[in-house]
């Protein structure tokens, strides 16, 4: 289905821009803090920010991380078995984190609107946009399952993790 795999690569492509702009944010960051400490003075806010930053890189990275088998592919007995068990468990194992994850969603949405309540010290930011975090590595865990439940079902993909692109 052509629908599967377009939803596939917007989602991709929206996840890797997260990830992307949050880890420049994470970098720079870190360069002012590193300048500021040789210059004398670092600035306060510059440790909040790499707070903020890495907990975007992640809450974005997580999903893409699931996709690609880097955060948690246990697959020696799986891949072992014989026939098409290991393509049911690989289903399996996409559809129960995608149903996890919604599970949590509204835990995770009480988490958020108790950051409204309070300020980070340094940035004085809403904690709900850090809290928002957890919200949004869920909800881009439980599509990115859903999408490799979907893209299976579909015949796009197999279910193995999806091959790193060479540059």
């Amino acid at each position: 289905m052509k629908f599967a795999n377009r939803a596939i690569q917007v989602v991709v492509l929206a996840a890797r821009i997260g990830t992307g702009v949050s880890f420049a944010v994470l970098i720079g960051a870190v360069l002012i803090q590193v300048v500021g400490r040789s210059a004398g003075a670092s600035p306060v806010w510059t440790e909040e920010l790499t707070r903020f930053a890495l907990l975007f890189t992640v809450a974005f990275g997580a999903g893409l991380s699931l996709r690609t088998g880097d955060l948690v592919n246990v697959d020696v007995i799986c891949e072992s078995l014989p026939g098409r068990a290991p393509w049911m468990l690989r289903l399996l194992a996409a559809v129960t984190t995608a149903a996890i994850s919604i599970y949590l969603l509204p835990f995770a949405w009480k988490f958020v609107a108790i950051g409204r309540m309070q300020t980070s010290p340094a940035l004085g930011l809403r904690m709900d946009y850090a809290h928002f975090t957890i919200l949004l590595m869920l909800a881009l865990l439980a599509v990115f399952g859903a999408l490799r439940a979907l893209g299976m079902l579909a015949g796009v993909e197999d279910g193995t993790p999806a091959t790193r692109e060479e540059g």
